[in-house]
């Protein structure tokens, strides 16, 4: 539960009296206990990529959880509710594949922090982790899967699932890659979390390069500094000594920043290749352009360069996620919270494909529903994502980028008419048509529209949606991990839609699927931890 915001100053100043000259423009660090910290400085549940035991995190309970006393900057949610059918027959929205918002609030628990709701983006939770969706076959770039079952928090309503899996990138036969790392060094960066843990990831991905990869750093504080420039990807040891002598302080300039990364990565530009800026930061853009519209309009200037672009959130205390959502969204890229070298190891090695390589942009869904068979609907997340109606059809509206190997995730509750709950029971009537005509059995036609990475024109596929084509006997895998991680985000984020969603009902729904995945079997850790510190119920 939260404590006072008066007790919160008291932690405030007593940290700020025991760390005495080691904060840095105000960063407060919550520090955990020896045996539970890593090299970044924050708690951990030990989520090792190496697929190592999990420690119990029991101990961890009783953290002090406190709103805390410093200024992250984050986008207000306000809450998707349901839709009538017959009036609000369509419904469109972008794809996302960012997911800051699960690590930044693991973070958030695992320090024993208030979680701010407005930190809790629903979609990002849920597509943080993989599914077993079939590979794609017919030459699209993806494949399409769809699912229904009770919804475990509402069970008068249905809750449907559609999930794409990306086609997946051989890393041997990859294209070349010209990478322009653009660092803050700002002094806002001088904690372990930040600009040390960022040098940390760089080097991890370095390790990764070829000989026929380019390399270059730009570094932004007070001014903007060409480190490296067009490094060879195999020399790892100019780039990680130019990564290792980095040091923090000083301003955030971040728009001549941003600018100089740009125009580097046009001067080593490679044609067929993955050309890629990759920002480092806590977001907090205080000096040159530093309004959200302003970072926009110069980010989505740089775009139509071919150079995309990947945004890795560091730290605790300023994070400006809002900032940093916005540029990724708006710099046809990507958004990932890295608060520790594990989730650097998943971001930039294990889902190296995925981060750095585009196999279909500005993704657009829009669902019509059938108002004979769905009386209301209401999308689960993606609240930062909705489209007009309109905007599905032109392609000079940008929408979400997919990479190699992914899986994007959308959930919808339903509520559905008498006519639809009866095609889904198994109940057959002597009086009444069996069958309907093909559209009247639709339950939606689901429509995708997406471009190739260096195409401008948008593909359309089509997916028309029976209701008893989707409706499964029992809950399957996917839907079940889903709905856990649905659950989650819903009590965390202190949600109105909640429902009967609860720990114990968490921990059900985990049993339906594999959790011999590491990362979902931190997830598990994550709720045990959230429910001794009374963040959910």
């Amino acid at each position: 539960m939260k404590k006072s915001i008066t007790l919160a100053l008291v932690i405030a100043m007593l940290s700020g009296l025991m760390t005495a000259c080691g904060a840095k423009e105000g960063a407060l660090n919550y520090t955990a206990p020896a045996d539970n910290a890593d090299n970044s400085g924050r708690k951990s549940v030990q989520m090792i990529a190496s697929e190592a035991e999990y420690s119990d995190s029991a101990d961890m309970a009783g953290s002090s959880y406190a709103e805390p006393p410093y200024q992250e900057e984050y986008h207000g949610v306000v809450e998707s509710g349901f839709m009538n059918t017959l009036q609000n027959p369509l419904s469109t929205f972008s794809a996302d594949v960012d997911t800051a918002s699960y690590a930044n609030v693991r973070r958030m628990i695992q320090n024993g922090e208030y979680v701010n709701p407005d930190a809790v983006r629903l979609e990002e939770m849920i597509n943080y982790f993989n599914y077993d969706y079939p590979e794609p076959s017919d030459g699209a770039p993806f494949s399409v899967t769809t699912e229904m079952y009770d919804c475990p928090w509402n069970s008068e309503n249905q809750l449907f699932l559609v999930g794409l899996q990306a086609e997946k990138l051989d890393l041997s036969s990859r294209p070349p890659m010209n990478l322009v790392f653009l660092i803050d060094v700002s002094g806002s960066m001088y904690s372990s979390d930040k600009l040390p843990l960022a040098q940390q990831a760089v080097n991890m991905l370095a390790e990764q390069l070829s000989a026929d990869d380019r390399i270059s750093i730009v570094t932004y504080s007070g001014k903007e500094e060409v480190v490296l420039e067009g490094a060879s990807g195999n020399d790892y040891e100019t780039i990680s000594k130019a990564v290792n002598n980095l040091v923090a302080g000083g301003a955030t300039a971040g728009e001549r920043g941003i600018v100089m990364a740009y125009e580097i990565a046009q001067k080593y530009f490679i044609e067929g290749g993955n050309n890629r800026v990759l920002l480092a930061t806590d977001g907090d853009l205080n000096v040159g352009l530093s309004s959200e519209e302003e970072l926009k309009q110069l980010i989505t200037e740089k775009r139509e360069t071919g150079v995309n672009l990947s945004v890795l959130g560091f730290g605790t205390g300023n994070l400006k996620d809002d900032r940093l959502e916005a540029l990724a969204d708006n710099g046809n890229g990507n958004y990932s919270y890295i608060d520790s070298l594990l989730e650097a190891q998943k971001v930039l090695v294990r889902e190296m494909g995925g981060t750095l390589f585009t196999v279909a942009k500005d993704v657009k869904f829009q669902t019509e529903f059938n108002p004979e068979m769905v009386e209301s609907y209401r999308l689960i997340g993606y609240e930062n994502r909705t489209l007009n109606a309109e905007d599905f059809n032109d392609d000079s509206v940008d929408a979400g980028e997919i990479g190699a190997g992914h899986t994007v995730t959308a959930l919808y509750e339903l509520v559905l008419t008498d006519k639809a709950k009866l095609a889904t029971s198994n109940i057959e009537l002597k009086y009444q048509p069996s069958e309907d005509t093909p559209i009247e059995s639709e339950l939606m036609t689901i429509s995708m529209r997406y471009k190739a990475p260096d195409d401008d024109t948008s593909q359309l596929r089509e997916y028309p949606i029976k209701a008893t084509d989707c409706r499964t006997s029992q809950m399957g895998k996917n839907l079940a991990f889903a709905s856990a991680v649905t659950e989650f985000g819903m009590l965390v984020g202190q949600r109105s839609y909640a429902g009967t969603s609860s720990y114990e009902q968490i921990v059900d729904l985990c049993g339906k699927t594999d959790v011999q995945d590491s990362y979902r079997a931190e997830f598990m850790e994550l709720a045990k931890l959230a429910k001794s510190q009374g963040v959910i119920n």
